[in-house]
């Protein structure tokens, strides 16, 4: 782990907050493989529901940290087909819990991505989308081709991204790169509330149904149905959690799910 990242667990929620200030987060070595193996090590963390991931400071991410000399890639790495930016969507698209983006500022090239990976993102006053990657000659990287069109359209997605122009909380909001956007103060809180509205759900189904959401985005309707058939089944599996939201119903309680 590095001083880069800071991981904090409330509850059943960890927070994730990418901590360069001074770079406004950019994403250094350090930084980007802290945050993969993390996400990733929560897959297995039966302590951790839901993740929130945020910036710390003034900014959510500024990008890949490109202050220093690019680095030398071994032999293997010139051969790996999706590097470090690939390693990270995957971690967030692939872990079968709620990733929430607090976006507490400008997210600009890999850290726009970033957030677009995520289930979905609040934002606040100060929100800030850029994409960038066309101003360095570069194409989007880290997800941004694959999330942005998925989330705001094809020809929206196209405008940002060609034209690389800024985005502000409140059209992040309308065209729905932003699915709430509050006061900067309350954006943390706000975040952890919402993931702990995800949370009073039996944990089996709230996993089955990212599954299913994700499986659904490269799929015709015919493949979708039968998935979430298959994702009912899984379900099924967790009999007490099954047991518990007919009893809390019929008792008009609030429920209390342990998983299994």
């Amino acid at each position: 782990m590095t001083d880069e990242l800071i991981v904090e667990k409330h509850d059943r929620v960890a927070v994730c907050t990418l901590n360069r200030p001074d770079k406004l987060n950019a994403l250094s070595e350090n930084l980007r493989d802290g945050l993969a193996e993390t996400l990733e090590g929560f897959k297995q963390d039966d302590s951790v529901y839901a993740v929130v991931i945020t910036g710390a400071g003034r900014g959510f991410c500024s990008g890949a940290d490109v202050s220093g000399p690019p680095p030398t890639l071994p032999i293997s790495g010139n051969l790996d087909e999706i590097g470090w930016i690939g390693r990270q969507a995957l971690a967030v698209h692939t872990l079968e819990k709620p990733v929430i983006c607090a976006v507490n500022g400008v997210a600009a090239g890999a850290g726009m991505s970033l957030a677009t990976a995520c289930d979905m993102r609040i934002g606040c006053e100060g929100t800030k989308f850029k994409s960038v990657f066309i101003e360095r000659n570069l194409g989007p990287e880290a997800g941004l081709s694959y999330f942005l069109p998925r989330i705001v359209g094809s020809s929206r997605a196209a405008d940002l991204i060609f034209s690389s122009r800024a985005v502000g909380a409140e059209e992040a909001y309308r065209i729905g790169l932003l699915d709430r956007v509050v006061d900067s103060d309350s954006l943390l809180e706000t975040a952890l509330e919402v993931a702990n509205q995800m949370l009073q759900w039996p944990p089996v189904a709230l996993q089955m149904s990212k599954r299913a959401l994700n499986h659904s985005m490269e799929a015709d309707l015919p493949a979708a149905l039968r998935y979430e058939k298959k994702m009912l089944n899984y379900t099924k599996l967790a009999k007490n959690d099954a047991k518990e939201s007919r009893a809390a119903f019929q008792e008009k309680r609030k429920p209390s799910y342990q998983g299994n």
